[in-house]
Formats: C-alpha cells, structure tokens, sequence
C-alpha cells in the first residue's frame, strides 16, 4: 500500500540546493506532494516534504539516500498520517466559555437545575436545551473495517474519530464513536439501546455481515431516533448518484441500463437495492457466498455467475475486496464500470477504458463522506424518527445534481454540497410523513 511520508531535511540555503533535493527523490522513485517552508536561516533552510512512497522500507531508502547529499541532512521521517492521528482527531468543548460567576450560575448550579427540571416535565424540550438533539452516536465492533477485515473496537477508533470530523466540519454535527466490544447481536443491540437516549441518531459502521443487516433492522424497529448503517446505506447513495453521473458521461440513462453488482457484502448489497429503487431498468448481482443470495432475491435482485453479469450489464458496480478481479477481456464495449475497492481496484479505471468501457472510475473518486453527514443533519434538522427511502433517493439525486459535468461527483471539501443535501433529505422528510417539528433541535 502507498504510503505518505513526511521528511524534515535540513537543505544548504543557496540557489539550486531544493533542486538536488528534488533530484534525488525522483531518482528513488518517490512522488513529491507539499513543501512546506519550517526556517530560512543564513546558511541552511529546514523544509517538510511529503512524498509518497510504496511502502515502509521504500520510505527508509529515500531517507538514506537523501542524506548521502552533501550538506543534506534529514533531520526526521514519519507515516505522515500517523503524524496527523497523534493525540486523536477528536475533543470535547464547550459552545461558550465561563468567564464570570454569573456565567458559572448560568450553565452549572443553581441554572442548571431549572433546565433538567425543565426536560424532566417536558422531554421534546431535551433537543432544545442540550447537545442531544445534534448528536450522532457512531456505533461499531470492528469486525468489518475498511478493507482490513476484523481489527475490533479500539483499532477501528481512528475511523470512527475521521467520521466525526466530518460530520462537525461539514454538518455542524457533533458525532461521538462508541466501541462496542462484543461481537453478539443480542449484546450490541442492547449496548446501543442503553446509551440512545444521549443521541438524536445512531450511526451504524464497520459492522460485518450478515450481522449488520440484523442489527439495523432491530434498531430500527425498537429506536425513536433515525438509525443508519452508513457501508449499506450511506455508501449507496454516493455510488447511485455516481452512477447516475456516469450514464450521462456513457450516453446512457439509468432507468434504461441493467445493472451488475459483483459481491453482496454489506456496501453490495445495499448498492444493488438502492440501484433497483433508483429505477434501473433490472439489477443482476454475483456474489460466491449462497447465503448473500436469499437476502438479494427477496429485494428483486437477480443471482447469477460474474461472467452473466459482465456480459449483461450496462453499469458494473464491484465491491469485493478483490484487487484485478475483473479481467480486460471481460469488459464490454459501452460499459460503465466503478471497480470500488479500495486501495486497489477489482480493474484500474484506466485498463478498463482501453478494454472498451466508456466511463470507468475507482473508489477513490466515490466516497460516502459525500453522503452521511448531509443525511443525518438534514434528519436532524426535520426531526424524523427515521431515514427512509425517499431521503437517500433525495441525498442521491442532490448529489448527482451538484456535479459538475466533467466530473464523477462535486467536491467532497464544498460545504455547499453538504448543505444541499441536508435540504434535500428534510424536504424529502417532510415530504413523506416522517418529519416532526417538536424533535427539531436548536443550535443546527
């Protein structure tokens, strides 16, 4: 896997020195991203730099060789992302800070009191008068993160900490992980009901199947609050809209295409049932294990080998894990093809374009940080009990309607996007029933 690595090198500060620098990177094989100035003295500068490298032991020659340079010296090298994790991603503060004895009395005692008192004779009034009503739980064992299979709780926390980020950079959502530490249904289940009342949402995450499916329909049914499994639902409704984007690119349209789902884990299957409610004209699916199929049936999906779906398909969706899965001999002049596994794709977009494919794209370009945290505020901000069909349908075409035309999906960092979506699903909310303005939260 490639890996981003950050060096500080101390570089004799006269003309040409950064150059030599540079040099030598490229003669080591390695990919330069930021330079960042640290000092400019009289006689030496110290500067970052990020390269990325192929792996540990590639990132340990580029510093030797560095440091062979004649007045170069590499001061230290780090995994920059293990740098950006030191200390966590995550802290909790105060909206206000307290400054005087009057602000002391305001939030904490005798105020506070009146205000519990306030939610004990009237509960809706907890939305208002506490964090609860802008609050995500993102709840997980770990048994299904990322691509690295089952790491448990604790080693899924760096996760979880990202998913927050973005839910309080893009969402104005305060979103706290929750490690749940069993690997029982029934145990997870009732963890989650213990600690819902402190939340406005529950967020489902890296959750292996089949237990996933059965622990959201639970909660679903016995939560007042909207519960989400963000791998099935979150990260179809990106790969929807995607795919949406993709036809137009194609010269097709969605609604004429079949659809073709290579694995039925638990982001394949929830891709190839939003496909089908987003009106593809069929949706076929291959998946090695049989007990993906009863599940996929149920929902409308056809089951058949990988080769029936290469030939049929108009719009090849894979989520298997697999890297090189899909061979160039299988592509179909006209496909669409989104190879989503991640790092490395069941194709590489640009061998499955040469094999014939008219528009082809990897995970990299359709992340489901596009989707959650626009669905859960604009959950929120409806006061819905739950996030139905017709929310991630309208999170769904919000985002295809948000890109621009020579690209897959708009710009994951706009704020715009996110906001959009959020506007979306509470008018979509609203729209079938499951709004409810006395659960609206202030402070959103």
């Amino acid at each position: 896997m490639a890996l981003d690595f950050t060096y500080r090198v101390q570089v004799p500060h006269r003309p040409g020195q950064l150059a030599r620098v540079a040099c030598k990177i490229a003669e080591g094989e390695g990919l330069i991203g930021d330079v960042t100035t640290i000092n400019v003295g009289r006689d030496a500068s110290i500067r970052e730099i990020t390269i990325e490298v192929q792996d540990r032991d590639h990132g340990q020659r580029v510093a030797e060789s560095l440091d062979e340079l004649d007045g170069v010296r590499v001061i230290w090298a780090q995994d920059r992302a293990l740098l950006r994790h030191e200390g966590g991603k995550l802290v909790v503060s105060s909206t206000e800070p307290v400054r005087t004895v009057q602000d002391m009395r305001d939030v904490y005692t005798p105020g506070v009191a009146r205000a519990s008192m306030a939610i004990f004779e009237d509960p809706s009034l907890a939305g208002k008068l506490t964090m609860i009503g802008r609050s995500v739980a993102i709840c997980t064992n770990g048994t299904r993160v990322l691509g690295l299979g089952d790491v448990g709780p604790v080693a899924s926390m760096p996760v979880m900490e990202g998913k927050a980020v973005f839910y309080h950079q893009f969402a104005n959502v305060s979103a706290m992980p929750i490690l749940i530490d069993t690997k029982d249904v029934d145990e997870f289940v009732r963890t989650v009901k213990l600690i819902a009342p402190g939340f406005g949402g529950i967020h489902l995450e890296d959750i292996s199947a089949p237990e996933c499916f059965e622990i959201e329909r639970r909660l679903i049914e016995e939560l007042a609050q909207p519960v989400m499994h963000d791998d099935v639902h979150g990260t179809a409704v990106v790969t929807l809209s995607a795919a949406i984007v993709a036809c137009r690119h194609a010269g097709l349209t969605l609604e004429d295409a079949v659809v073709g789902q290579i694995g039925l884990g638990a982001a394949g299957f929830g891709i190839a049932s939003l496909m089908l409610d987003g009106k593809a004209k069929r949706v076929i699916a291959s998946d090695p294990n049989p007990l993906s199929h009863e599940r996929a049936r149920a929902k409308g999906i056809e089951i058949a080998d990988m080769e029936t779906v290469m030939a049929e398909a108009d719009v090849v969706v894979a989520t298997t894990g697999r890297a090189g899965l899909i061979k160039p001999e299988t592509v179909r002049k006209g496909q669409v093809i989104l190879a989503l596994t991640n790092p490395y794709p069941e194709i590489d977009p640009e061998v499955a374009v040469k094999a014939g494919a008219a528009f082809a794209a990897d995970g990299t370009s359709v992340n489901n940080v596009l989707g959650y945290p626009g669905i859960f505020r604009g959950a929120l901000l409806a006061g819905a009990g739950e996030i139905n069909l017709r929310m991630k349908l309208a999170a769904a075409e919000a985002i295809a309607d948000l890109t621009a035309d020579s690209d897959l999906v708009p710009d994951t960092l706009d704020p715009t996007v996110h906001e959009r979506v959020a506007t979306a699903v509470k008018n979509a909310a609203i729209e079938s029933g499951v709004a409810n303005p006395d659960r609206v939260p202030a402070g959103l």
